[in-house]
Parts: structure tokens; sequence; C-alpha cells
């Protein structure tokens, strides 16, 4: 078969799984759900505008969203290698890369659904696209692109560890990467050294960049990278893909007998 076809095989497998434990997907939809609750009608209160600060944070929990799943992709190609799915799917004649692309496609489809239902959330607490339905689109395209490199990360990472313990790691660097960024807060309050690399975090462009297409509120730290925030929306998911997806495919091939 060729690798179009293995990983169309193969993206129906995974996703098959999921019509016996609905109860993953659930939590994969309910999560970011109740995050966003939480910062709209919780920690919102802190801010001097609320109401703006919902449709500002409403594109940045969008983005958060995206960085959620690295970890769950993590998670699935460690529980495939210690079940040994991976030596058997390794021993079969298909392309190797199309084992990791099926993955690949097949938790982009499930983050689909999830944001899918975020942004019904978010009509509900108050964002708007402003810009109209193709703007919108856009906003969404930008968003799985980010997402569709983040899985590489998480797969690469799932090829480099041995056990679920890396996992835990992993999940526990998700919040503060998210918070480092510009989703939640202005990296103007931060100080200098913490405001840069917030402003580089490409979290922060994809976040910027869904708030500038939909028309919605959001803070401009005056930097190269804050003021091209469409551009690099596009440049670093690309860039994340160049370097995990090679790396990645180059360590499944490699571990042979190993998880």
């Amino acid at each position: 078969m060729t690798t179009l076809t293995d990983t169309r095989v193969l993206t129906g497998r995974y996703l098959a799984h999921l019509r016996h434990k609905p109860g993953q997907l659930a939590a994969t939809v309910a999560f970011p759900v109740m995050i966003l609750l939480i910062f709209a009608y919780l920690l919102g209160g802190m801010m001097r505008e609320p109401g703006d600060y919902r449709v500002a944070l409403v594109p940045g929990m969008f983005t958060m969203t995206m960085l959620f799943g690295m970890s769950a992709t993590m998670v699935a190609v460690v529980t495939d290698a210690q079940r040994g799915i991976t030596d058997r799917f390794r021993s079969l004649p298909m392309s190797s890369a199309a084992v990791l692309l099926g993955r690949a496609t097949a938790d982009l489809l499930i983050s689909a659904i999830g944001l899918a239902v975020l942004i019904a959330v978010g009509l509900l607490v108050g964002w708007r696209s402003e810009r109209g339905l193709g703007a919108a689109a856009a906003a969404v395209g930008l968003l799985l692109l980010l997402r569709f490199a983040l899985i590489w990360v998480g797969i690469l990472f799932g090829t480099l560890s041995r056990d679920t313990g890396a996992v835990t790691a992993v999940q526990t660097l998700e919040f503060p990467l998210g918070f480092l960024s510009g989703l939640f807060v202005d990296p103007a309050t931060m100080p200098p050294v913490v405001r840069e690399i917030a402003e580089w975090n490409p979290l922060s462009a994809t976040a910027a960049a869904v708030r500038e297409l939909c028309g919605n509120p959001g803070w401009t730290g005056g930097s190269w990278v804050s003021d091209h925030a469409l551009l690099m929306a596009v440049v670093w998911p690309l860039a994340i893909v160049a370097v995990a997806a090679p790396l990645a495919v180059r360590r499944y091939r490699r571990q042979g007998g190993t998880a």
C-alpha cells in the first residue's frame, strides 16, 4: 500500500478506538471548556474591563487548547509502544511514516472537534468574530496548523520516552509554557527578559493572529514579532513541523524492538 493509503487506514484505526473510550473524548473536550469558564467568570473579575477581557481571553484559550493536546499525543505513542502495538506495525509491510502520520491526522481531527465545542462556548460567554466567516475560518486554520505542529512535538517526545513518567513532566510544563506568553495577559506587564520570551513564544503569535483576524481586542508589545503576528503564526508551526516530524520518523525507524 502507498503511504497515503496506509495513513488513511491507520487514521481510521485510531479514531475507531474513541467508540470504545467515549469518556476520553469527553474529557478532552470538557477540560478546556472548564478552564475557559474559570478564567472568564472567576479570574476575569480582576481585570479592569471584564467584558473586554473575555473577548481577548477566548482567542488565547483557543490557542492554549492546541497546546493541551501535546501530552495526550505523547501518551498515545508511549502506550502503543508499551503494548507492543508499535512493534506489530513495524513488522507489517507498511510505511513507517504512515504510522506517525495516521496518529497525527487522527489527533488533528479530534482537536478540531474540541475546538468546535470551545468556539460554541466562547460565543456563549460573549466572544464574536467581528470580521466575518472568512476571517474566522482563517483563524481556525492557524489554530489547527499550530496544533498539527505540536502533535509532531508530542510524537517526537513519545518516541523518545520509555514510560509514561516523562509524560507527567510534559504535562507539568504545558501550563507554564502557556502562561509565559500573551495568551492571558499583556507581556508588557512582565519583567523585561520574561516579556521578550513571552513575545517570541509561538503561542503568542497564534493568539495575536487570531485576535487580529477576528477583530478582537488584545495587546501589542511594539516588538517586531508582535507587529508581524500573522506571519509568525504561519512561520512558527511550519518551522516546528520541519524539525520535529523528520526527527520523529527517524527515531521511530531506529527504535527497533525498544519502546
